[in-house]
Formats: C-alpha cells, structure tokens, sequence
C-alpha cells in the first residue's frame, strides 16, 4: 500500500479496517476509504480529504453506464488489438448525461457518431446555419460543440441571444473573420466602400485578391458620414466601417453611415450590407448590433477578447439569419472554423473582459496624459481626451458595460492610444523608431489587447504595405507610433515611456 500511495518508511499507512479487494463491484452507495487510515508516523489518524462513495450504475443503459468519461465498447475482449486501439473506447452515455463542468468541455472530436443513415442524411440536407439544432453535429468544419459553446457566449455580449434570428461565428483568425464576412456577400461586378484608415491586412485583401475577383471599392474618410454617401453607387454592396481605427483611434459616427445608407436605398438601390470592425472598441465599449442600420460586428478575437496573446481568433456577430447562412457557407467550404481548444481559451478570456478592459482603460488614460503634456510629443490620440477630434463622440460611442457598470466605476475609453512623436518627416520617422527600440518594460511587437503592453511604428510595420500617399491620406504619419497599453502597474508605463522620449535623440 505504501509503494501505491508515493509514501516513503516513515510516512507509510495502515489500514485499520480490513484491506479492501482490488475489484470495485461494491455494493450499491458503499463508502469507499470512509474510515480513517492510522498513520505509523506520530501514531494520528489520517483521513482523506473527503469520503466519497462508488455508485452502481449498472441499471442505466447505454455505453459506459456510471463511467465518468469514457469506456470501451461491449465486448471490447473479442476484438483484435488493432481494433482495440482504433476504435474500442466510446464517450459513456453517463457523461454526455451527468458530467456538469463549470468551464466550456473541450470537444477535440472532428467528426461524430450518427444514430443512423437517415440521421446522417438530415445534417447533410440542412441549409448552413451559425448553431446546431437538435440532430446535433456530423463534421467539426461544419460546427463543433466547444466552438458554438463560445460563440454563443460571445453573441450574448454583442446582445444577440438563444431566441435572436441572428448568430455569431467564430474563425481561426481575425482576417478569416474579415474576409469570410466579405467573401460571404462580395460577387463580381459589386462594389464596396472602406476607410483610408483601414487595418492594413485588409487594405491588402482589397487589393491583391479582392480586385482581381472583378470587385471595385472605394476609400473614403471614415469620419465624415458624407464621404461614404458621395462613394455609394447603384452596384455597392458593402459599406466598411472600423471604428475605433487602427492606428489612429479616430471614430466613424455608424448611426450617420446608416442614415447614409438607408437614403442610398431609399433611392430604389439594394441596402448595402453595414459591417464595422469594431477590434479596438470590444463589445464592452461598443455593441455595434445595436446600432440601428448596423448588420455586421467583426473582431479579431486575438486581441482583447482572447486577451492573453496565446490564440489566434476572429468573429462575426450578425442580427441577420441571411447573412449568417451565407458566412456558414463560407467557413464550412472555406475551412476556417475556431478550433476547440482556441474556443475553451477565447471562451475563458471573455469571463474577465469587463475587469481587464477597465484596467486596460485606466492605464491607457494615465498614459495618454503623460505623453499629451511632453515637449516632445506632436499630437496624441486617445479618445478618452478632450483633445482627441472624436472625444464627443466617443463619450457617446464607449458605453463602459452599459449603465449598470458606468454607474459604479466611470466611463473608460479602451486601452488603445496613438501618438505622433514631433520633427519634420525623417525627424520624426527616426525618433520614432529609436523610441521603440529603447523601451524596457514596454515590448516591440505586433498586436495588441494582452496583458502586456506592445508597441508598434505603422509606417515600418504592419501598415508598410500601403502606399506613402494613401497612408498619409489616412492619418497615418511617419511619426505616428501605436501603443496597446496593458495591465501592468501605471508608473512603471509612465517611468518608462519617459526615458525612452527623453532619449530618441541619443545614438
């Protein structure tokens, strides 16, 4: 018994009832080790943590009947070894009935058992959808039981829940989210219109697959509503919103872009689908679905709604079961659902969003401040600042949770920030980069919405694909450097920002 429990001389038990046998048919409700064990070492009782009981299960029919997980078949004893390592062990019906986690299940299974040809045969007829039904699922690039479990979950935070006609579908990345959501809707000949001020990897879709598939698009300056209806045409099929943008923080009014588009259609034309990437923002500051007009919220999940840089994620929330047939489509033919083990982990980020958000916030308008005031800094954006061109409307656009939680704790504004460091183009250019380079505490790197901040230089980075001219155009200055501000402790961000200000010059 010693050897068995891991205990070396000193520390071996006894038992002081009779051993138990090895088999663990026991009586029904038995008490299995219900009385204590008596110690050799300084001669006290030990007793387990908690007595526990083996229940008989043998009355319940079906596969693995009192088995937790998981068991081999009937008859597993006749059957070959190759057939026992392939194929013996079935998930028990015990645990599809009575296990009760906490936390989302894993669900690692590709494919699943059907109950007969005629179950098969009604999955493979049914129209593609963003959730399972009752026949349940047959291909985990169809759907798949932890990816849906965290999607719902997301759709609930954007306000569309179980009873919406509409859904949310969560993709391996957020570009897939992006470009499924345009793929799903896009043909040859249509038109759409997208900000200057645009993420660069979907600047680079417009451009090196979107246009060559026959389909025209547009930019525009995303903070005049004006500019998307001058850009509108008969064929547009698609008006693009990000808002907060990438890098600069600057919002797009997406009450006015809908007004825009309903007078478009008001005019004979068909609505064009709204769709907004709303990254920066997360349905904790802004639920675009609930902005009338509004039919299509995208996120990179990577960023805040992951919120630990380990997973790769994107999602698309949308009110409308046409479009959220079509983007199924695309992601079953495509193939880029979320994987389970990526969904468990965007599923457990979203159960602190509200708290890291609030953090996110704090520091980033603590940040802002400091580099608003330095010498050495041209212009700073955050919209949480009145200086910011949208503060007023960002004072309308982050609801901070919603009234519930602006009551209790203020009103945040994200913690996304941009700044233009001062000097004329090279000037600027190089004080931007050598700030970058001689932070400690703040990391250079891509991407954003972690628990550590990162930084970032546009012009040299991820934005360097986009031509000089239609960057500027955007806002996007040589000198403009983004920050993702974290959660660390605020003075150690501010101690080291300053230094690294303070020492751009320096070779």
């Amino acid at each position: 018994m010693s050897s068995m429990l891991g205990l070396g001389r000193r520390h071996s038990l006894r038992l002081t009832s009779p051993p138990l046998r090895a088999s663990l048919s026991v009586p029904r409700s038995v008490p299995f080790r219900s009385v204590p064990f008596r110690s050799v070492y300084n001669g006290r009782d030990v007793y387990p943590v908690r007595p526990f009981a083996v229940q008989d299960h043998s009355d319940v029919p079906g596969v693995g009947s009192g088995v937790p997980v998981g068991t081999p078949r009937p008859g597993w004893k006749r059957y070959g070894y190759e057939t026992r390592c392939a194929s013996v062990v079935k998930v028990s019906d015990y645990a599809v009935r009575r296990v009760k986690a906490l936390s989302l299940p894993i669900v690692l299974g590709s494919t699943f058992e059907l109950d007969d040809s005629k179950h098969g045969a009604r999955l493979h007829e049914k129209a593609e959808a963003p959730y399972a039904d009752g026949d349940g699922y047959v291909y985990a690039r169809w759907g798949s039981p932890t990816n849906e479990g965290a999607a719902r979950q997301l759709a609930a935070l954007e306000g569309i829940g179980p009873d919406s006609p509409g859904g949310c579908m969560l993709f391996s990345s957020g570009m897939a989210a992006i470009t499924g959501s345009l793929s799903a809707v896009l043909r040859a000949g249509d038109h759409m219109v997208a900000p200057f001020t645009v993420y660069g990897g979907t600047h680079e879709f417009l451009v090196e697959f979107a246009q060559h598939w026959g389909i025209e698009y547009t930019l525009v300056d995303a903070t005049n509503p004006e500019s998307y209806a001058a850009a509108l045409k008969p064929n547009t099929k698609v008006v693009y919103t990000e808002s907060p943008a990438n890098p600069t923080c600057r919002l797009t009014d997406l009450e006015a872009v809908a007004r825009v588009v309903d007078a478009h259609a008001a005019l004979g034309h068909a609505r064009p689908w709204v769709m907004c990437d709303s990254t920066f923002a997360t349905p904790f500051h802004q639920r675009c679905l609930e902005t009338a007009g509004v039919d299509v919220a995208i996120h990179s999940a990577t960023k805040y709604i992951g919120g630990h840089s380990d997973i790769l994620a994107g999602a698309v929330t949308s009110n409308s079961p046409e479009f959220m047939h079509a983007i199924a489509k695309v992601q079953k033919l495509m193939g880029a659902p979320l994987a389970p083990l990526e969904s468990f982990l965007l599923a457990r980020g979203l159960r602190t969003l509200h708290v890291r958000m609030e953090r996110h916030g704090a520091n980033a308008m603590e940040v802002a401040k400091m580099l608003d005031a330095h010498p050495m800094i041209a212009q700073t954006f955050y919209p949480g600042l009145p200086s910011h061109p949208d503060h007023a409307l960002a004072k309308k656009i982050f609801t901070s949770g919603g009234d519930k939680c602006l009551a209790r704790r203020g009103q945040s504004f994200g913690g996304m920030l941009a700044f233009i460091v001062a000097g004329d183009a090279d000037t600027s250019l190089r004080r931007a980069a050598r700030l970058c380079e001689r932070l400690k505490v703040v990391t250079l790197a891509v991407s954003l919405g972690g628990t550590e901040s990162l930084i970032e230089h546009p012009a040299s980075m991820t934005h360097a694909m986009i031509p000089r001219a239609d960057r500027l155009a955007g806002g996007l200055q040589d000198g403009l450097i983004r920050i993702s501000v974290g959660l660390e402790d605020t003075d150690d961000l501010l101690d080291d920002l300053r230094q690294a200000i303070d020492g751009c010059d320096e070779q």
